[in-house]
């Protein structure tokens, strides 16, 4: 019989024993169906999600293609190209980014949406000169719009534009300028003094301990030092000048020495001293960069990018931050750099850009 199953009469005294194994079989089946309608349904979605956004996503895997404004079917576009956070090293998000549109030639102009205190000078003078080099090749116009901060070496940054005029728009809450250097060091060294603690460290010349924060120095080491880093500071400055005079050519010498003092500026403040052209939002940097390309609403897509998310990121809702180990971390916080940074304290500040 179906379903049944007979024991030998012997296992129970001479009467015979059926066990019923219908159930097990029914769980069975029921197991394999489910497998298979999962694996089912995970293929139509996989499909479906491929075949939605194939025009609108690029191939690069690093970065995800999305329509942000304006027309969802003109083939020409307008790249949002988010300069976000403190700026630490040239290789991330934003030269993932500035590579996107170098490949992309349905682009037709930059927006440069700067969001940053700044960060690193080499890391702001990378990205800087990563834009130059794709608006001379591309002959791309390029619009910034400043966020909440664009400051240091996010106002460096912003100045990759070629020079145009009315291309820098500022928020009405807006901090922007900080046009300055800055090498932190801290001296630690006498409180190590009070737990009789010394930095005994080998070095092939007395310049190479310079910015320890735990090396006790005689005061003419320090003097000699401190010459050393002012200069360098005064060398990094004369550059970011430089770098402002290009971007904002109506500027003359005087003009940017009096603003490039390390102050923070408001927006209107801004404006006033011209380090920025007009007051709006995001909206209205676009309309101007479509207007510079020569398209129209009806034919230009609006377009930004986003770093795919992971599963898990998806099902958490919220980005995972890449975890760097103890020794690296301690590594990177402790290591002398010069900044373009709108801080007090830079060395604090999580790598990342």
């Amino acid at each position: 019989m179906d379903g049944e199953r007979t024991s030998p009469a012997s296992d129970r005294g001479g009467m015979p024993t059926r066990v019923i194994v219908e159930q097990e079989r029914s769980r069975g089946r029921w197991s394999g169906r489910l497998a298979w309608a999962v694996a089912g349904v995970s293929l139509l979605v996989a499909l479906a999600s491929v075949a939605a956004n194939a025009r609108y996503f690029q191939r690069d895997a690093a970065l995800a293609e999305s329509w942000h404004s304006l027309s969802r079917s003109a083939p020409a576009k307008v790249a949002i190209v988010d300069i976000a956070g403190a700026i630490i090293g040239g290789d991330g998000f934003a030269t993932a980014q500035l590579a996107q549109v170098r490949r992309d030639e349905q682009v037709k102009a930059i927006v440069l949406r700067v969001d940053s205190p700044g960060g690193t000078v080499s890391g702001s003078d990378e990205i800087h000169e990563r834009l130059r080099r794709l608006l001379a090749d591309r002959d791309l116009p390029v619009v910034v719009s400043m966020g909440g901060i664009a400051a240091s070496g996010g106002y460096y940054v912003a100045m990759a534009n070629a020079g145009r005029d009315d291309v820098i728009f500022a928020e009405p809450a807006t901090l922007t300028g900080s046009i300055g250097v800055i090498i932190p060091h801290f001296d630690v060294s006498r409180l190590l003094e009070r737990f009789d603690v010394a930095d005994d460290s080998v070095t092939s010349g007395p310049l190479k301990e310079m910015l320890s924060p735990t090396k006790a120095r005689t005061p003419e080491l320090a003097e000699r030092e401190r010459a050393v880093l002012q200069g360098l500071v005064d060398d990094m400055f004369a550059r970011f000048k430089s770098i402002v005079k290009a971007g904002r050519p109506r500027l003359d010498d005087a003009a940017i020495d009096r603003v490039a003092t390390g102050q923070v500026f408001t927006a209107r403040q801004a404006l006033e001293a011209g380090l920025v052209d007009r007051i709006g939002f995001l909206d209205d940097a676009i309309e101007r960069a479509v207007e510079l390309a020569g398209l129209t609403p009806q034919t230009a897509r609006v377009v930004r990018y986003q770093r795919p998310r992971s599963l898990v990121e998806d099902l958490l809702g919220t980005s995972i931050p890449t975890a760097h180990g103890p020794l690296e971390t301690f590594a990177e916080l402790t290591t002398p750099r010069a900044w373009y940074l709108c801080s007090w304290w830079p060395a604090l500040v999580a790598s990342g850009r």
